[in-house]
């Protein structure tokens, strides 16, 4: 019987691995789909990360000079869903409009003084402290921001409370 020996083309003979052209294309094929894959992947992270421009809701809101808004106010914000209220000390609050009941658009009543939700009677004073339920709390606030005398609101931050508490009460 005849022993045959094999020896591997790719296996030079002092027992190195020869680089074929075959394997050096296969290389950079697989080199280039990885490159490709990392491109698709962030291109596909790209689209699904939110692009907010500034004074959309979920953004930082420029609101406007704090001498627009007189002691004793609540301004309407609508493309940032909610109530900007001067207190009569001159503090600020950003009030959500959306109830803590059932999340329905809570309007102010400007005769009454106060927030009445139209669904089920739920009712807040300017600062959103609930005065009658059945809503369980009050109305959910954004950070308020006072730079060089203007007023901007975060609405991408909704602060959730229990209570209203004077520190939540922003003043120039």
């Amino acid at each position: 019987m005849v022993e045959e020996t094999y020896q591997d083309e790719n296996i030079s003979d002092d027992g190195d691995k020869k680089v074929t052209r075959r394997n050096f294309l296969g290389m950079i094929w697989i080199g280039l789909g990885g490159i490709a894959a990392l491109e698709l992947g962030g291109m596909v992270l790209a689209y699904m990360k939110p692009r907010l421009a500034e004074g959309d809701f979920g953004s930082i809101l420029t609101v406007g000079p704090i001498d627009d808004f007189p002691p004793g106010s609540v301004t309407p914000v609508t493309n940032g869903k909610f109530y900007l209220s001067r207190l009569k000390d001159g503090g600020f609050l950003a009030i959500y409009q959306k109830c803590t009941h059932l999340g329905c658009s809570v309007p102010f009543v400007q005769t009454e003084g106060k927030f009445i939700c139209p669904c089920h009677n739920s009712q807040f004073d300017d600062t959103g402290e609930l005065l009658n339920p059945p809503a369980p709390r009050p109305l959910d606030l954004f950070p308020v921001l006072i730079e060089d005398g203007i007023v901007k609101v975060d609405t991408g931050k909704i602060i959730s409370r229990n209570h209203f508490d004077p520190s939540q009460v922003v003043y120039a």
